[in-house]
């Protein structure tokens, strides 16, 4: 999976959680789940439920606290990924 598809279902897990929807239109590596998409923090630990639940990866608590923007998420995934 390359780093666009890998993008393209994280969009699709958090798209039911953002309330700014320009902001998730517009969405980039650079986006900020709490700043810029307005998802509040039980929220993002139900979006990091279903990262764990789609990607069928086990994302500690040290991850969980860095994984606040699209850039940390994909990269997280991407190295739990490789480990299987």
């Amino acid at each position: 999976m390359n780093k666009q598809e890998l993008i393209l279902k994280l969009k699709a897990i958090i798209k039911p959680y953002t309330t700014n929807t320009e902001a998730f239109d517009n969405l980039t590596e650079e986006t900020d789940f709490i700043n810029d998409l307005s998802i509040n923090s039980a929220n993002l630990v139900d979006i990091i439920l279903d990262i764990e639940e789609v990607f069928d990866v086990v994302i500690d608590n040290t991850d969980m606290e860095r994984m606040l923007d699209v850039k940390t998420a994909v990269e997280i995934i991407e190295t739990k990924l490789a480990a299987k």
